[in-house]
């Protein structure tokens, strides 16, 4: 979600973004949320990332009546309606820079960043799994590697890497 302040209204928008970060972390399934401040766009476009286990939890979370409060209050220190993206998978371990006014990485940056994450799975999870479920099917066996690679890649090795490697991704621009 991106929204732009009313000028003179970031320090209130700021500080009622430290109460919303609290009510949206205690709702269930809502995993984390961050704000971030443009640094080379226009000075009071603040773009959030709420991260959700589900599409269910989200839907519950934007339905709920706390939450058009929250957006009710939140819309009285800014220009205009929020702009909303939603993104999942692949897409959402790339994304959040480009949100936040930043260029994208490169496909190449991005390919080789993935494919750290990919290799140690593919190398290493078919060794350790196999051996625990004798007498199943290979395929079936295939099945339970790729979902495995596919959770850990999803919700722990590229949120991970984009971090470690967030530098080298988005470099600063002067």
């Amino acid at each position: 979600m991106r929204r732009r302040t009313k000028p003179g209204c970031e320090e209130a928008f700021e500080m009622a973004m430290q109460e919303f970060i609290g009510f949206a972390l205690s709702f269930p399934g809502n995993l984390s949320i961050h704000v971030i401040r443009s640094e080379h766009g226009h000075p009071r476009d603040y773009t959030v990332v709420d991260r959700f286990a589900d599409r269910a939890a989200r839907r519950a979370f934007t339905a709920s009546d706390a939450y058009a409060h929250w957006m009710a209050r939140l819309r009285e220190l800014t220009e205009e309606d929020p702009h909303i993206q939603e993104m999942e998978g692949i897409s959402g371990w790339f994304s959040l820079p480009k949100a936040a006014g930043q260029i994208p990485p490169t496909r190449w940056k991005m390919a080789v960043v993935t494919f750290l994450g990919v290799y140690p799975l593919t190398s290493l999870l078919p060794r350790w799994i196999g051996p625990c479920l004798p007498g199943w099917h290979p395929l079936a066996v295939n099945g339970v590697v790729t979902g495995l690679i596919v959770a850990l890649l999803t919700w722990w090795v590229m949120p991970n890497l984009t971090r470690l490697f967030r530098r080298w991704l988005y470099p600063v621009i002067s």
